[in-house]
């Protein structure tokens, strides 16, 4: 038996999305393709196709709690992602996981609503996330319709965005750009920042034609991952975009919506003359 005790384990809590796009499905692919180990943890069931998302359903904080202190118990956890919190115990939950295990990088994507514009996160959560749970986290990955709504600053621009989410204790942000503002054209490359006290950093990526389910969580725990495995933040978030792009250029038309992020579009195609 073959042990990889040096293989980061990366524990995250999310949404359950059954097409696979998005979700525990995205986040578990993308913490294999880019060299981890996930355990998961749902924080809410949701019924969704990569048209629509029709309904969410929030896990219990208790069940929440338990799954956690056992994975603990079991794995050296290195880095922790959180996805979707769909209510107020879900973040109570979320926050004493954190807790949990004190100096745990903690990478949150803070998904609000669906890419069909359907919200996955009510308005009366924001405050709490501003007030408790920022100042927790290690790495923020909003696109700039969360930023805009996790903000107050009126006709600010995503500078004096940031500005105000590190003020709340944030360490630091990483603001995609793949959707643009309203008003706002979508030709040009897609530019992503990331703010922190020390450096901000852009890259520039082509814009793909097609509209992706899963771009989100993908950034989000590959980004992880590659914190886990130790490597600095301004090179993990490199790497953690090329990773990403890299499965929407590989994206799959499977269903009758957005496109599916491939994940895994390195492995080789099974071989189905071998006997």
């Amino acid at each position: 038996m073959i042990r990889h005790a040096d293989k980061p384990v990366v524990m995250v809590l999310a949404g359950h999305d059954p097409s696979g796009g998005a979700g525990l499905v995205a986040d578990a692919e993308a913490v294999r393709g880019c060299g981890g180990w996930p355990v998961t943890i749902p924080t809410a069931l949701t019924v969704q196709s990569t048209r629509e998302v029709i309904s969410v359903e929030p896990c219990r904080g208790d069940y929440i709690r338990r799954a956690a202190r056992a994975l603990f118990d079991d794995f050296r956890i290195a880095a922790i992602k959180v996805g979707v919190i769909p209510n107020l115990e879900v973040l109570e939950a979320v926050i004493d996981v954190a807790r949990m295990s004190p100096g745990t990088p903690l990478i949150v994507d803070p998904v609000i609503r669906g890419g069909d514009g359907s919200e996955l996160s009510t308005v009366d959560l924001i405050e709490p996330i501003r007030r408790r749970l920022l100042p927790l986290v290690d790495i923020l990955t909003p696109n700039r319709h969360e930023l805009a709504r996790l903000t107050f600053a009126i006709g600010g621009d995503d500078v004096a965005r940031v500005v105000e989410i590190m003020s709340l204790g944030c360490a630091a942000v990483l603001v995609t750009g793949t959707d643009p503002l309203d008003g706002e054209s979508a030709a040009g490359n897609v530019v992503h920042t990331l703010h922190t006290p020390e450096l901000n950093r852009q890259w520039q990526w082509p814009r793909l034609p097609a509209h992706y389910h899963g771009s989100g969580c993908t950034l989000a725990s590959a980004l992880a991952t590659r914190l886990a495995a130790g490597e600095g933040l301004a090179a993990a978030c490199a790497q953690a975009q090329r990773f990403t792009w890299d499965t929407l250029d590989n994206g799959l038309a499977l269903g009758q919506g957005q496109y599916l992020p491939d994940r895994v579009w390195r492995a080789p195609d099974f071989d189905a003359t071998l006997e």
